[in-house]
């Protein structure tokens, strides 16, 4: 980094995304390393999201999550510096303007941020100015976890165990004590002004599971290490209990990295070698191996976002019903544990991955409705709404991508709700008409007697809706139509 006439250094700029952190944060530890001024920037792009821009939830949690981080940049002796436009030509711009020589920043491996970090690594590199790009926001590489053919894996179990016997991820970086600005800084937007055109309709009334920031990721973290990491095996899937991490928003806008989730539940595994922490640590631990898969198979087949991996699924014979549709994103199905989760979601923002996968299930199984209709209400509707982990979810219910679960396997939300909700706490708190129902009819009401609905105040058809489908008949719709699927290829 060389010095100008002055004698002081060129400033350089750090390039904030998906990366919303000053700790671990590699772009920005380098750029203090070199002992320059720094200039970090965010950048209001909705233009070059590649067809999937945020919806209109995320950016709720993305405003305050910008706010947070521009506190801790003050707290540091620098700020956010908040511009709206194509990336390459805001860099440019405030490259020139505050004499900076150098853009760092952390790669997102999306397929349109890929194609983005070439077009601007060109244009700036034309421009003379010098950039450099790190991992951020993955334990692995994509190029450094393949199978002995060289191509990349399909299957979880094998992807996991090459990646576990890789070199375990380097540790995190802690966040820099100080860090230098220009001599004057560039104008910028104010945080909180961000993402206020999205979502109206949502924001007045969400309530949002945790509070964005680095700070709150890592308290985050702390409480699950110690309220939830022993118990985690038997109680993730169980949405009436907080058996989760919750950090899946943390980790979809980098307010935490991945690094520094592997190596606090090694560190809680030292300090607490029982056999119950140390099951749990395996279990999350592969957690954080399927988002890796999910950030894999999205590098390597950038289509699958709209197409199935398995390409004879492009023949499916789905339905479209637009009423049936709407009827599941207002979690007025007639089945309470999808009801309950739909609902969940629209009030938070947030699912549970349990429940998420029996509401997938409804839509494309009982349904028979496009996978690609879910994953993107699901983009439209969640904080952590990640492109990557939303299309493995929704190719794994619908059986078409990676490691998918079979066709045939159609969730029963009936047993689904007995099993992991056996007292139906989780319906009774977003299916509020369905609360006074005893335990042995909540998650089945119209199997109760007339009796028990009339003492609930529950009238099926006017204060809660009938099924909307036999789930027995639905399933053999389904069965019937995957084979069709069979007898064509």
């Amino acid at each position: 980094m060389k010095p100008t006439a002055s004698g002081r250094r060129n400033p350089v700029i750090v390039w904030f995304r998906r990366d919303l952190r000053i700790s671990d944060n590699p772009a920005l530890s380098a750029a203090v390393a070199g002992g320059a001024p720094v200039v970090p920037v965010y950048i209001i792009d909705t233009e070059e999201e590649g067809g999937y821009p945020a919806g209109g939830t995320s950016p709720l949690w993305l405003r305050r999550s910008l706010i947070e981080l521009d506190h801790a940049l003050r707290k540091s002796g620098s700020r956010l510096v908040i511009r709206s436009g194509p990336s390459l030509q805001v860099l440019r711009g405030l490259a020139g303007k505050t004499g900076a020589t150098c853009v760092y920043w952390n790669r997102i491996y999306e397929p349109a941020a890929g194609r983005r970090d070439g077009e601007v690594t060109r244009g700036l590199a034309d421009g003379g100015w010098k950039t450099e790009m790190f991992n951020g926001s993955l334990l692995f590489e994509p190029g450094d976890v393949s199978t002995s053919g060289g191509g990349p894996y399909r299957v979880f179990t094998p992807f996991w165990r090459k990646c576990r016997s890789l070199s375990e991820p380097s540790s995190p970086r802690k966040a820099p004590k100080a860090l230098p600005g220009p001599p004057s800084w560039p104008d910028s937007l104010a945080p909180g002004d961000v993402g206020r055109e999205a979502g109206p309709a949502r924001s007045g009334g969400i309530r949002m599971v945790g509070s964005p920031g680095e700070k709150a990721a890592a308290a985050m973290l702390a409480r699950f290490l110690d309220e939830g990491l022993a118990g985690y095996p038997e109680n993730r899937d169980r949405p009436d209990l907080p058996g989760t991490s919750r950090l899946s928003p943390h980790l979809h806008f980098g307010e935490i990295s991945p690094r520094q989730v592997w190596h606090a539940v090694g560190a809680r595994t030292v300090s607490d070698p029982s056999e119950g922490v140390g099951r749990g640590a395996e279990a999350f631990l592969r957690q954080l191996g399927w988002r890796e898969f999910a950030h894999h198979l999205l590098h390597h087949f950038p289509d699958t976002p709209e197409a199935p991996l398995r390409e004879e699924y492009a023949a499916f014979p789905w339905r479209y019903d637009k009423r049936e549709l709407l009827a599941w994103r207002r979690g007025e199905t007639g089945y309470p544990l999808v009801d309950a989760g739909m609902r969940e979601l629209l009030g938070t923002g947030w699912m549970h991955n349990r429940v998420r996968m029996i509401v997938a299930s409804f839509l494309v199984k009982d349904l028979l409705l496009p996978w690609q209709e879910g994953a993107r209400w699901f983009l439209d509707t969640l904080l952590d709404a990640d492109l990557a982990n939303n299309t493995l979810g929704w190719q794994w219910v619908a059986g078409c991508g990676a490691d998918a679960a079979p066709f045939f396997r159609v969730f029963n939300p009936v047993g689904q709700g007995k099993r992991y909700d056996p007292k139906g706490h989780y319906v009774r708190r977003w299916v509020p008409e369905l609360a006074a129902l005893p335990a042995k009819w909540i998650h089945c009401p119209w199997q109760a007697p007339g009796g028990v609905l009339s003492d609930a105040g529950v009238t099926l058809g006017k204060t809660y809706p009938q099924p909307m489908v036999d789930h027995a008949v639905a399933r053999e719709r389904a069965i019937k139509a995957w084979k069709s699927l069979k007898k064509g290829r």
